[in-house]
């Protein structure tokens, strides 16, 4: 049976990273019908992948990579290297980061547990995350970092900043908060549609405890001491509209953009300092960190390779 399984996938280096992250936007809705049918999904900035039994696979390739090149990964084993490999961030474009296997587990959850890739990928994301701790195969600048660093830079003297804007409050809003880049400012701010509902989520959480706006309730007055960070791709048009004409008015000292696909175009945002995924000073901390930790990925591999071969794992449905 293991030999009828069949992953295909896509990702940045095989296209341009902002044409991945646009699939991956298109197909994520789709994730629960394809887990019902018995695939796995794992849609990211960085990545389309879908692995399950050959026939299931077949059967949606064609909704999934439509227009896009594709590469095939057959049997159990080179698809449980491939999971541990990506849950490593061996394959993230920035190398080495911890934030592919929260996703990759997220991913898991529209499949029932009783069936082959469901084992394969729960134990394929435990042994990437002990391979990536064995072998130190950490990022040096993971998102948080890089922001501080870009933070700092706008602020030369040390000086603190007045707000912190984060538009958004998911894993990666949230992981910016409990970094710590609040504290080189006076306050911080969640921009959000919803505050009630926030609020409700955030009520657990004793470190997340920023004030809650929504974006018609910022700018009214400029602002160059401040800061905003969109760390969120739910953005539809009229949204974008309206953050637009807040951060025109808000006029902050910088707008940095972690969204896979960019809300703004530096047209829109007129001659604001403007920095996304794609700027050059963005990836510049990308290319440092990847040629630190590049010598250690046959490292990893092997190790990965060799923890599947002690395991001898036979998966197959309860």
């Amino acid at each position: 049976m293991m030999n009828e399984l069949l992953g295909l996938y896509t990702d940045h280096q095989m296209t341009g990273p902002l044409g991945i992250a646009q699939l991956s936007e298109k197909i994520k809705p789709l994730a629960r019908d394809f887990g019902r049918s018995g695939c796995l999904l794992v849609a990211t900035c960085a990545r389309v992948e879908i692995y399950g039994e050959e026939r299931a696979v077949r059967d949606v390739s064609r909704t999934v990579f439509s227009g896009f090149s594709c590469e095939r990964v057959e049997g159990a084993g080179a698809i449980t290297q491939r999971l541990a490999e990506i849950a490593s961030g061996a394959h993230s474009q920035i190398l080495g980061e911890s934030y592919i296997s929260q996703q990759l587990a997220k991913a898991t959850e529209s499949l029932s547990p009783d069936i082959p890739i469901f084992q394969i990928a729960r134990w394929a994301i435990d042994a990437g995350r002990v391979v990536r701790e064995r072998q130190q195969f950490i990022a040096s600048f993971n998102y948080d970092q890089i922001v501080r660093d870009i933070v700092a830079d706008r602020f030369p003297s040390g000086e603190s900043g007045d707000c912190l804007y984060i538009i958004g409050a998911g894993m990666l809003g949230r992981g910016l908060i409990r970094s710590g880049l609040g504290k080189h400012f006076s306050s911080t701010v969640i921009v959000t549609r919803n505050p009630k509902n926030l609020r409700k989520r955030l009520r657990s959480s004793a470190d997340m405890k920023p004030a809650l706006l929504r974006p018609n309730e910022i700018g009214y007055a400029p602002e160059p001491r401040s800061v905003v960070v969109v760390a969120t791709g739910d953005v539809n048009d009229e949204y974008q509209a309206t953050l637009q004409g807040a951060l025109l008015r808000l006029k902050p000292r910088t707008i940095l953009d972690l969204s896979s696909i960019p809300v703004f175009s530096n047209a829109a945002v007129g001659d604001l300092n403007y920095v996304s995924m794609y700027h050059q000073e963005f990836l510049r901390f990308i290319k440092q960190n990847n040629q630190q930790l590049a010598p250690k990925l046959p490292l990893v591999v092997s190790d990965i390779r060799a923890a599947i071969q002690r395991a001898q794992i036979d998966i197959r449905p309860k």
